[in-house]
């Protein structure tokens, strides 16, 4: 299909990316996000090889890979610090890493001005009041007081998103799991060049992010999804590291920045059945978010957009472009939330034990396959 007119509701990764993907079909896009400063939140995040490959089919790969650090081995750790595995990852796009971690600002600059460039139209602290699909467009009014029709509209608007409650009102509210991460940036040892995940029943792992930045993950038990003050962060994050493995253990009274000290309950949801309705579809977390256990849930959202710009440019109809969306998507996606989760729960206790370097390989294997 050529000359769709696509709106994007959320301007986040999944939604910056699909701007990109989408810009290569001539398509005009608009996107629209809720938040007037289109502040990033987080830390930083880890890019494996299948996010890599995704990301050279966008285009953007020499800017993405300059804004972080690519490596190509995943370190797994006993509990007691002993070096369990040095997994090496076999890279998919010949002449660059297999694995990137990049600092969530430097890829949010690198996105947006590739979106920029690819002709989106971005509104900020602008929300859809309204949807109307009449099957041969959809009809939106905006939170500002204007309006547009759409061929299409890509909800990727996130774990809370509105597109999906209005979309499909009877979806199941995201489930908190029972765990929580804790997220802090340090300088980088020069030693420091894979992704270090400790095992036990606390997860913590190191993730470099460029040549001098790193930042450190801890999940830990939060029965009754908790809050913690503001003020108090970073004596709440040493205290969940009062027990930590050697190798982690060093870094824990440099904790000291209640601001800088990025705090997130993890929940999950996967929109069970089509991810879409006439046409409007859902990418990413929202339709189907995960926890970080397996480092694949921006990855899965960036492969989302790729694949959704490849059906509807391929199919002669939005129905068929969604359908095969969808047949290329879920299994993969859901696969991801188990996986992830399954490590979740055994952190906790409340699942068999899981041999994280396993279940790192597996994931690796699968994810290697063609999207």
């Amino acid at each position: 299909m050529n000359g769709l007119s696509v709106l994007i509701v959320g301007g986040g990764i999944g939604g910056l990316t699909s701007a990109i993907a989408l810009g290569k079909h001539d398509y005009k896009i608009d996107i629209v996000e809720k938040d007037p400063e289109w502040a990033v939140y987080g830390v930083g995040i880890i890019q494996q090889a299948n996010v890599v490959r995704a990301v050279a089919q966008l285009g953007i790969i020499d800017d993405y890979i300059d804004a972080g650090f690519g490596f190509n081995f995943v370190e797994v750790y006993k509990p007691d610090g002993e070096l369990a595995a040095r997994i090496p990852v076999r890279p998919l796009v010949d002449g660059y890493p297999a694995n990137v971690g990049i600092g969530r600002p430097a890829l949010h600059k690198v996105l947006g001005e590739r979106a920029r460039a690819a002709g989106a139209n971005v509104r900020l602290g602008v929300v859809v009041d309204d949807l109307d699909d009449d099957g041969m467009k959809v009809s939106v009014r905006f939170s500002d007081g204007t309006s547009g029709d759409y061929d299409v509209v890509i909800g990727a608007d996130g774990i809370y998103s509105k597109t999906r409650s209005m979309v499909f009102p009877e979806a199941p509210e995201p489930e908190f799991v029972g765990q929580s991460v804790w997220r802090y940036n340090f300088e980088k040892p020069a030693d420091l060049d894979a992704l270090r995940a400790y095992q036990g029943a606390m997860g913590v792992g190191l993730v470099p992010l460029s040549n001098e930045l790193m930042y450190m993950y801890v999940t830990t038990a939060e029965a009754g999804n908790p809050r913690y003050a503001r003020d108090k962060l970073a004596e709440s994050m040493r205290g969940k590291l009062a027990a930590a493995p050697p190798g982690i253990a060093e870094y824990v009274d440099r904790i000291t920045d209640n601001d800088a000290v990025v705090y997130k309950p993890l929940e999950v949801h996967v929109v069970d059945g089509d991810w879409y309705k006439g046409r409007v579809i859902l990418i990413g977390d929202a339709a189907h978010a995960t926890t970080p256990h397996l480092g694949q849930g921006a990855g899965m959202a960036i492969e989302d957009s790729v694949v959704l710009a490849e059906e509807l440019a391929r199919n002669s109809s939005v129905a068929d472009a969604f359908r095969g969306f969808q047949a290329r998507r879920f299994e993969r996606c859901k696969y991801v939330v188990d996986a992830s989760l399954a490590i979740c729960r055994a952190q906790l206790g409340e699942g068999p034990p899981v041999d994280q370097a396993q279940a790192t390989a597996d994931m690796m294997r699968l994810t290697a396959q063609p999207i």
